[in-house]
């Protein structure tokens, strides 16, 4: 009980009214205790400064005075910080701790510090929300278990650790989100909340449509004319009610305002609302618990809401963790928004991270995710093709184009592919695995490409009878085996007894394309080969 009573003033309860202490108390008691561990060490820490500022240090048991000592000198030394963010952090840091040993002195309740944006206002998502939407949407998403590769850690040459999102029950991390988002209006509306809507074509849609059905609440979803069927249905077995407007999301978001006036829905957006990106950000804390001593953690961006809320729950934890943002070439909207100092609508293009595409980020996430994310890179379509295919060779796992992202900067050739991050135990999200049959085969035959496994090239060889034959047997002296072949007369102004040979050879890499171009050359053979290095 006296443990108890020390938690609760600690959080901000006044211990002497009996009534709060057996009504709010309690809930915020089993708060402290649904939180996780590091969380919790962080609290008791201040316990221990809240009784050597009281009675001396002198009073404390001799095997915590070290956790004082380090507590202290943390403090100390993060004002000394050199570099800028981290200054400014550190800053605040200290500024609390100032406050805090002022209030335990004068025994006051102690008010957090407000952490403030670039702006000077307060961020619109804190721990304080993730924390709460981890206890909120607790038993209706898999807890994902955080787990080594030893297959990528060898090819990228460091400890890398995969959080498999994709094995939630709608195949992605947005029923995080869209499970807390909906518990959130069913907390604030009660028996007045009509029902909940969305415009998307994707994940999002599939997460809200599965977790209103399971919480009793209805669902809309607009989708543009170009969704694909398999989640337009899917979304109706989740008894979603599905309407297609548009050419586009924003054609489809533009609709579904107008049905928020007409029928009082609430609109939820997949990746700005703040209960989204709190639900988001409970995978940092789990991949905190699951990987203790983790150095970097890399995040793809689309619309920022998952980097936010992983970025925030992982500097809360552990500020000294890099959180790195990987997001597509072709679409580089957070990359814009920095170099703007807001969203700002960027270039997109058709992209193998679909789920990336999005041309403006949120306002929200965006505040949130550059107050707490170190550095954000590209990742190119080849790097994303090869990274689906490393992961489905090496790991069984199938993911989409966007939630491979990630990978794909850290693989060899990628722009996270550097020094200073080898050895080190760096954590990616596996964040969704919802992609087309038909798309996949695609990439898949993208990424054989990039990986030389795949090779095209065109031979000019004789018109006449075995002219073919010559080199096809060369082609099986080298172990190449003939994937397709394609012989062309009429587009040849040269001899008129000759003739183009256009093959597809499957091959083991870049070394055996190499030999096989070699051998061609060495027998004479004029050819135009897709090999970018010689």
């Amino acid at each position: 009980k006296r443990g108890r009573c020390r938690v609760l003033w600690l959080i901000g309860f006044d211990t002497s009214n009996k009534r709060e202490q057996t009504t709010d108390g309690n809930k915020r008691f089993i708060h402290f205790c649904s939180l996780p561990k590091v969380s919790r060490t962080m609290f008791s820490t201040r316990i221990l400064l809240n009784s050597a500022s009281r009675h001396g240090v002198s009073k404390i048991h001799p095997r915590k005075r070290n956790i004082i000592a380090t507590a202290r000198a943390r403090s100390a030394s993060a004002v000394a910080s050199s570099d800028d963010k981290s200054k400014e952090q550190a800053e605040t840091t200290a500024n609390s701790g100032s406050i805090l040993n002022a209030q335990l002195q004068n025994r006051e309740i102690v008010t957090p510090v407000p952490i403030t944006s670039k702006k000077g206002g307060e961020l619109p998502v804190t721990f304080a929300d993730i924390s709460r939407a981890q206890v909120a949407i607790r038993g209706g998403v898999k807890r994902t278990i955080t787990e080594k590769s030893h297959f990528l850690s060898d090819i990228i040459g460091a400890n890398i650790f995969l959080k498999p999102e994709f094995r939630q029950f709608t195949g992605s991390f947005k029923e995080r989100g869209a499970r807390n988002a909906i518990m959130q209006l069913m907390r604030d509306h009660g028996s007045s909340l009509k029902g909940v809507i969305a415009a998307s074509a994707g994940n999002h849609a599939l997460a809200l449509a599965y977790h209103g059905r399971e919480l009793g609440v209805p669902v809309t979803v607009v989708m543009p004319t170009i969704a694909p069927l398999a989640k337009v249905d899917k979304c109706r077995k989740f008894g979603a009610r599905i309407m297609l407007e548009g050419a586009h999301i924003l054609d489809a978001k533009e609709f579904a305002e107008t049905l928020v006036a007409e029928e009082g829905l609430q609109y939820v957006n997949g990746y700005d609302d703040p209960p989204i990106v709190a639900g988001a950000g409970t995978i940092g804390i789990e991949l905190i618990e699951d990987v203790p001593c983790v150095d970097a953690v890399v995040v793809p961006v689309g619309g920022a809401g998952l980097i936010a809320g992983v970025a925030c729950a992982v500097k809360t934890l552990k500020p000294d963790v890099k959180v790195y943002g990987v997001e597509p070439e072709f679409c580089q909207s957070y990359t814009a928004a920095l170099k703007a100092g807001k969203p700002v609508p960027a270039p997109t293009t058709p992209t193998l991270a679909d789920g990336l595409a999005v041309p403006v980020v949120g306002s929200h996430a965006f505040e949130v995710a550059r107050y707490y994310v170190d550095e954000c890179v590209t990742a190119s379509e080849k790097e994303i093709a090869l990274a689906v295919l490393r992961l489905l060779e090496n790991e069984k796992m199938v993911v989409e184009g966007g939630g491979a992202s990630g990978l794909a900067a850290l693989l060899p050739g990628g722009k996270l592919d550097r020094p200073d991050l080898k050895g080190k135990n760096i954590v990616v999200p596996m964040c969704g695995g919802n992609i087309d049959t038909t798309v996949l085969g695609r990439v898949l035959e993208r990424g054989l490409s990039a990986d030389d496994r795949l090779c095209h090239f065109v031979a000019t060889v004789s018109d006449r009878p075995g002219g073919i034959a010559k080199l096809t047997e060369i082609l099986s002296e080298q172990g190449a085996s003939i994937k397709d072949i394609y012989h062309e007369r009429a587009w040849l102004y040269t001899n008129v007894d000759q003739v183009h040979v256009k093959i597809v050879v499957e091959l083991h890499g870049t070394e055996h394309a190499k030999r096989l171009k070699k051998a061609l050359l060495d027998k004479g053979y004029p050819l135009q080969w897709n090999i970018q290095q010689d």
